[in-house]
């Protein structure tokens, strides 16, 4: 019992953090599979490969400041918004082991279905803060989301009980905050404000 929960806080843990930064997330898998930072079951060594962890390495460097540089740090999440979800469910699949196909089908669901969550969460909260003409809460909110992932993901590893704590809360934050960023984007994207002008003349 002890086991299942232990890989389903990974699971939660890995899949919640793909969705801000999904090569982050490889990354701190593959180099503490790599360097036994922890004691792990033998499926993650598909994360300990050098073409794996270097890709996640250099894709991170490349998003590191891609996220830093305001309008274009949208066009990476749009870019992304199909490969953090997909990601996601390969994670959690890969972490699970031998398992039934319907347990990896439902893994995978939930996977993905965290990703996309704050993958969509993170792309609209972004979308806001270019509305402003500072650069500084871009910046605030990228280093943020890293140091969150990185910590989430290292929590994971050691602590996953609590990872899955860490994502539950994620998620009902996400919940309750969902309307308000959806009206927040409409408000402030300029597209939105042309139709409403349009619409009154």
């Amino acid at each position: 019992m002890f086991e299942a929960l232990t890989a389903l806080g990974r699971t939660l843990g890995f899949s919640f953090g793909a969705g801000i930064n999904l090569y982050a997330t490889i990354a701190v898998v593959g180099l503490a599979s790599r360097y036994g930072w922890v004691t792990l079951p033998d499926q993650y060594r598909v994360f300990d490969n050098d073409l794996v962890i270097g890709a996640a390495l250099v894709l991170y460097v490349v998003e590191f400041f891609a996220d830093k540089i305001p309008w274009v740090d949208t066009l990476w999440d749009g870019l992304h918004t199909l490969i953090r979800p997909v990601g996601g469910a390969l994670i959690a699949v890969s972490t699970l082991g031998d398992v039934s196909p319907a347990v990896e089908g439902l893994t995978a669901l939930l996977g993905g279905t965290l990703a996309a969550s704050t993958h969509f969460a993170k792309a609209g909260t972004r979308a806001v803060a270019n509305t402003s003409p500072e650069p500084f809460s871009n910046w605030a909110l990228s280093t943020a989301e890293d140091v969150f992932v990185v910590s989430l993901a290292l929590v994971a590893l050691a602590y996953p009980l609590v990872a899955a704590i860490v994502v539950i809360a994620g998620v009902i934050l996400i919940l309750v905050f969902a309307v308000w960023i959806v009206r927040a984007v409409r408000r402030r994207w300029p597209w939105h404000r042309a139709e409403a002008g349009a619409g009154a003349g």
